[in-house]
């Protein structure tokens, strides 16, 4: 049975291997950077500042079916991250998280790399609109762009 759960430590490398593996898969084209993408994005040195500072995975909750398949990162009422594992990507996952962020956290906004246009259409099809406001990444000259629900 499948459940949002949040995490704790021993979640740690799943946590790791699904941030570095989607980023990798989703942002490598945006930003044109392989020596980010691939030296500096590494899943050993994440789980190791997870374990060092236990208290970065208060805020991750995750969709775990015994196999822990995405994630969600929450502060406050903005959706800090939220991924799939690549492999899962497609069967509602995303969906189920936004939509468990939306009802027990009350998110209501978040920040999407603007050219990210699949991730600002499922962020569209719950609720979000753009809101006009933009920021760089940080560190780069990427443009991210604020979406709110209404």
């Amino acid at each position: 049975m499948a459940e949002i759960r949040k995490a704790n430590l021993k979640d740690a490398s799943r946590i790791a291997e699904i941030l570095v593996f989607s980023k990798r898969k989703n942002y490598r084209n945006i930003f044109n950077d392989g020596i980010g993408s691939f030296v500096d994005l590494q899943v050993y040195p994440l789980v190791k500042k997870y374990i060092d500072e236990p208290e970065l995975l208060e805020s991750y909750y995750l969709y775990d079916d015994k196999i822990v398949k995405g994630l969600i990162n929450i502060e406050g009422t903005e959706i800090k991250e939220l991924y799939v594992d690549p492999f899962f990507e497609g069967v509602g996952i995303g969906s189920k998280l936004i939509d468990f962020a939306i009802k027990e956290y009350g998110c209501k906004e978040l920040w999407v790399i603007d050219q990210n246009d699949r991730a600002k259409e499922f962020y569209k099809r719950h609720g979000f609109e753009m809101t006009g406001e933009t920021r760089n990444v940080f560190g780069t000259n990427i443009p991210e762009a604020k979406m709110k629900i209404k």
